[in-house]
């Protein structure tokens, strides 16, 4: 099949971010499809453009090939934007613009047989859906995260103008998707009052456990002089949802008590001039220290070198139809034990017994001194329950094969209803 997808925020290994897209494609171009992925080259984390247009506003690039089948991203054009403000909207609706463009010119070249829209902003679905009707091909939606429900339960008013289109596209939508991919485990409780839940398919994030071979054998890039501290971890980006501030507290008790610990913060975002800002303030440089934005391909090695990560996300209502992290996956995928922070109903730390869950800060801090306590051997053999759970569970391998299930069988019920 040739099979498109339509993710504004999808990238390359070779880039810091998720590769969710990427990595089923791999898999899919494996098993005889071909795949073509349509994203901007406008980097959400890097805030910055990644590629070089000459003449026109797209570029067509092969990134991964497998005989005859390949995974091919369309990399279009958009305006730069700093923050979250009116400038990222532009962005948005100028990728969903010009990749309706984009995929109206290359599907007179080469049909696809399907097409699936990926959120988190819902105009990339809905060019997705249009381009469906356009070919006369099925349409899947996949929701990464609930728009507009989320930006509601993180302060916006219900009755903003941008909230109202959002909520009558995500309708619109609803309604007209084949199936709906959703990758929250308890999200079914929302698409109900839609009446739109026989639709649904649970497909999480996971991470590619060939990203993880041999890597006993790999040098990390982070270096450390002193061994006795206890080094945790944070990668990924720092925005309102991640809500990292509660480390300038933990970071003072650290300091005043004089314990062997230190956190390295890898990532990027809104937050971030803030929140070092707030650590040079409270002279936490030694405690709190940051690194620079690793690739997907060098995240692993470079996740290696800790003793322990942190996971954390706010207290916000929209959590409570679950998460599928990728960096929590990849926490868990090189077997270090982590400690949990965060509300929600699905805790796989806790499931799969491989870290301490916690619910403020004290406890935070009860969890550090327990992991300090814990032998090298320790920490290790509680990680390595995590790795095992995530290999089992989580692979990209093992979720490749219902993701093409989805849409080996919405393409085959569309055919019969021709």
């Amino acid at each position: 099949m040739n099979i498109w997808i339509f993710n504004h925020y999808a990238t390359t290994p070779d880039f810091p971010g998720a590769t969710r897209h990427f990595d089923f494609s791999k898999e899919l171009v494996k098993r005889g499809h071909k795949v073509t992925i349509f994203a901007s080259s406008f980097h959400y984390l890097l805030l910055k453009e990644t590629k070089n247009y000459v003449k026109s506003f797209f570029i067509e690039e092969k990134v991964y090939e497998n005989n005859d089948s390949f995974v091919k991203f369309v990399w279009i054009k958009t305006p730069p934007y700093e923050r979250s403000d009116w400038k990222r909207v532009v962005n948005m609706l100028v990728y969903s613009y010009r990749s309706f463009i984009v995929g109206n010119l290359i599907g007179k070249k080469e049909k696809p047989d399907i097409i699936i829209g990926s959120s988190v902003h819902l105009f990339a679905p809905l060019s997705a859906y249009f381009l469906s009707r356009k070919f006369n091909v099925p349409f899947i939606l996949e929701i990464r995260d609930i728009w507009p429900q989320t930006l509601i339960d993180l302060g916006i008013s219900k009755y903003h103008p941008f909230i109202l289109l959002l909520s009558i596209l995500e309708k619109f939508l609803y309604r007209r998707a084949q199936k709906i991919i959703t990758l929250l485990p308890n999200s079914k409780n929302y698409f109900e009052k839609f009446g739109v839940e026989k639709k649904l398919i649970w497909i999480p994030n996971g991470f590619d456990v060939e990203r993880i071979q041999g890597l006993e054998k790999e040098t990390s890039p982070i270096q450390s002089e002193d061994s006795k501290f206890l080094k945790i971890g944070y990668a990924g980006a720092m925005g309102k949802g991640n809500d990292l501030h509660f480390l300038i507290n933990l970071g003072k008790y650290i300091k005043d008590n004089s314990m062997n610990v230190k956190f390295y913060i890898m990532g990027s975002g809104y937050e971030q001039e803030n929140f070092k800002k707030n650590i040079i303030e409270n002279g936490l440089e030694d405690i709190i220290l940051f690194q620079q934005t690793f690739s997907k391909n060098d995240i692993h090695r470079v996740l290696s070198f800790f003793d322990a990560f942190i996971f954390h996300i706010a207290d916000a209502n929209v959590f409570k139809y679950g998460i599928s992290s990728n960096k929590l996956f990849d926490y868990m995928a090189v077997g270090k034990p982590i400690i949990f922070f965060a509300n929600v109903p699905n805790n796989i730390v806790q499931e799969a017994g491989c870290g301490i869950t916690v619910k403020n800060l004290d406890e935070v801090i009860d969890a550090i001194k327990k992991l300090m306590n814990l032998s090298e051997e320790e920490r290790k053999e509680m990680g390595l329950k995590g790795k095992k759970f995530v290999e089992k569970n989580y692979s990209i391998q093992f979720l490749a094969d219902k993701f093409e299930n989805v849409i080996k069988e919405v393409r085959e019920d569309y055919l019969k209803k021709l």
